[in-house]
């Protein structure tokens, strides 16, 4: 089990920035940012291994950037030029890889992760 929190959200006008932060209680593999909008499903934003490959989502790739500290316990989400449609709760989840063979790889889909935050509140405003 691994415990996560989350801050940084807030209010901000489009075209604005925002740093999110999850503090870790431990090392995992994988890192995720998530985000879930009313009446919608969580869906993922970025994710991060522990070897630094990172993926991003197509409508968030050049204006947000994932990134670790050097103990691997705290990840952020350094947001820009956000968009109105980048509102709603942002969440970071862990686990662990999930390995084919020698390949191994951090799950993209939400119902993978079994370590979840609170969630932070992101509203960007037009």
């Amino acid at each position: 089990q691994v415990q996560l929190v989350e801050s940084g959200g807030g209010s901000v006008q489009a075209g604005g920035s925002l740093r999110l932060s999850c503090a870790a209680s431990r090392a995992t593999r994988c890192m995720a940012w998530f985000r879930q909008a009313p009446g919608k499903e969580r869906e993922g934003i970025a994710r991060i291994a522990s070897d630094g490959r990172i993926i991003y989502r197509d409508s968030v790739r050049g204006r947000f950037t994932i990134s670790q500290d050097s103990a691997k316990t705290t990840l952020y989400l350094q947001m820009d030029s956000l968009k109105p449609e980048d509102t709603g709760m942002y969440y970071c989840a862990a686990d662990q890889e999930y390995c084919i063979e020698s390949y191994c790889y951090c799950a993209s889909n939400s119902h993978e992760y079994r370590n979840w935050g609170q969630g932070t509140q992101v509203t960007v405003s037009s």
